[in-house]
């Protein structure tokens, strides 16, 4: 009945959303036609003194309303929104301009298109398609065929079938986009764990933190890397004099991958201790049963589904390539969704879109909405003030180091609080122009890549942090498996902060210290990496030696 309900419930709040957006869509036309701010014209005014600290009152209130669970982080991130527009009409009626317009001008808080704008919808596209068409391949039995498969190749470890998932999600994130193998791989991982009675939420952690380390290696991984990655291009910086230092897709596995390395087994090493309780130990079930229980269920629907995913996973690989306004992941999942859905569905759909966590979709929406309109309250300029003077003021011989230690600490720990797409998108402009001040004679490049690092794995540090993040509480909490605030910040946090110090060992080492042979740091960065790599086998290997088990406690159950 409970179930019913929810599914009724669920239709009912997409109908509302869908309804609302075609609302939206047309209403800010008669605004502007009214004499509105135009949501294309639109201009934040000068801010009064005040605006800065109501920012941080409201990012702050929001936060505590996350973290100590009064209400739901959706209805958080929706009243965040809410009240950072509220006072920014606020601060825009006190705008110290107000004194110098003309008779008959007055300044105008922005409208409705314009706060529109403000949300990703590259963001928001892609999760409802690729929602929808995980929903319908979940209905081939492909997640639970994969889950056993998974299974059978850890020996029943637990911890061993934790590093196999972690290292998948790292892999795909790079070649894909983390958020797309959220979605891919969390549905498998809550599958396992119903088969094997294990608690879901320390290996879904575990498979975030490595979504986001591993997306960090490449320019499609992460949000902040593609940010990066196009306002850096050879294009975006065409006839200026930053021009010959402009960065591709290459550039990033050159520069940003060997920091990833270095720091992804010391990972697994710190998630190991700090999630012993839960990732240790052993499940002991007769896998040709399990085979035989969760194969493969739809074989003709996986067939029709599985290639509309194959083509659109090859185009996500594709896309940042082709040169063409329509060319994004957003359009992409969205016509696969669609195309999905003709497919194999083309009668009855509402099943498919009541899959889509709509709570997740709000919760992006009134994030976005806030983080941006604090941007424009003067919040993130504040940070980028107190970065490029604190560069300025260092001593010539020193910069480099201080530029580059600067951008990656303070860049991560912006990020964990706050979503490190706005952030990013901020910070860009500034590397540029501390790159463009031949007075400062640092390099571009240092700079972007202290910013990518910073971004990405600050993610790590809260639930919030990265998109990822909140994606799969999203899909834990639909499972009937919520992720709080202090549990995420329990393990994030610290493996953020092991990240970020390998992380600045490989950024001073590479680009901060001036070596009298250019070849020394690549052998010390090359000896850091292989013995990180070296450490793998001892990593994957559990902390209980198998023959030595307690048998009292060792899980022998059939299926």
């Amino acid at each position: 009945m409970e179930k019913v309900l929810g599914h009724q419930f669920n239709s009912i709040v997409y109908k509302f959303f869908l309804s609302m957006l075609f609302i939206f869509s047309f209403f800010p036309l008669s605004v502007s036609a009214a004499g509105g701010s135009s949501g294309g014209s639109w201009k934040a005014a000068e801010m009064p003194s005040w605006a800065v600290t109501v920012a941080i009152i409201i990012l702050v209130a929001v936060y505590a309303l996350i973290v100590f669970e009064w209400v739901h982080r959706a209805l958080a991130a929706a009243l965040g929104g809410i009240a950072t527009v509220t006072a920014l009409h606020v601060a825009t009626y006190y705008s110290p301009e107000k004194d110098t317009l003309l008779d008959g001008e007055k300044l105008l808080g922005p409208d409705l298109m314009t706060i529109m704008t403000w949300i990703d919808w590259e963001t928001i596209g892609l999760l409802i398609g690729m929602m929808v068409m995980v929903d319908i391949l979940s209905k081939t039995g492909l997640f639970e065929w994969a889950a056993v498969q998974a299974y059978a190749r850890s020996g029943g470890s637990i911890w061993r079938l934790t590093f196999i998932l972690c290292v998948i999600t790292a892999v795909f994130s790079a070649l894909l986009d983390n958020v797309t193998t959220i979605l891919l791989i969390v549905p498998v991982t809550i599958q396992i764990c119903k088969v094997l009675d294990l608690e879901p939420v320390p290996l879904i952690i575990a498979e975030v933190m490595f979504s986001n380390i591993g997306g960090a290696a490449t320019q499609i991984g992460d949000p902040p890397n593609i940010i990066i990655g196009a306002q850096l291009s050879s294009q975006s910086l065409s006839g200026t004099v930053l021009e010959s230092q402009s960065i591709g897709f290459i550039d990033f596995i050159i520069h940003v991958a060997p920091a990833v390395l270095i720091a992804m087994v010391p990972a697994f090493w710190l998630l190991r201790i700090i999630e012993k309780p839960g990732l240790s130990g052993y499940r002991r079930r007769n896998v040709d049963l399990l085979k035989i229980q969760y194969g493969i269920k739809d074989v003709e629907l996986l067939k029709k589904s599985g290639a509309i995913l194959i083509i659109v996973i090859l185009l996500f690989f594709a896309h940042s390539q082709i040169s063409h306004p329509l060319s994004s992941v957003a359009i992409i999942a969205i016509v696969g969704a669609v195309v999905m859905l003709l497919v194999t569905s083309p009668h009855h759909v509402e099943e498919q879109l009541d899959s889509v966590e709509w709570t997740t979709i709000i919760f992006f929406a009134g994030l976005f909405i806030m983080i941006h309109g604090l941007e424009f309250m003067g919040m993130i300029e504040m940070i980028a003030d107190l970065i490029s003077d604190t560069v300025s003021r260092a001593s010539e011989k020193n910069r480099l180091m201080v530029a580059v230690l600067l951008l990656l600490w303070v860049s991560a720990i912006a990020s964990a609080f706050i979503d490190n797409i706005p952030y990013t998108a901020t910070m860009v402009p500034v590397v540029i122009e501390l790159a463009s001040d031949p007075t400062l004679g640092l390099a571009l490049g240092p700079l972007a890549w202290a910013l990518a690092l910073g971004a990405c794995l600050g993610g790590n540090g809260t639930i919030i942090g990265a998109s990822a993040n909140v994606v799969a509480a999203g899909l834990a909490e639909e499972s009937g498996n919520d992720i709080s605030f202090n549990r995420f910040f329990r393990t994030g946090f610290p493996i953020m902060i092991l990240t970020l110090l390998l992380s600045t060992v490989y950024a001073v080492v590479r680009y901060a210290i001036e070596w009298s042979n250019p070849i020394i740091p690549f052998v010390i960065i090359a000896l850091l990496v292989i013995g990180s790599l070296c450490l793998t086998p001892i990593v994957y290997k559990d902390l209980e030696n198998l023959e030595n088990l307690d048998l009292k406690n060792l899980d022998l159950e059939s299926e």
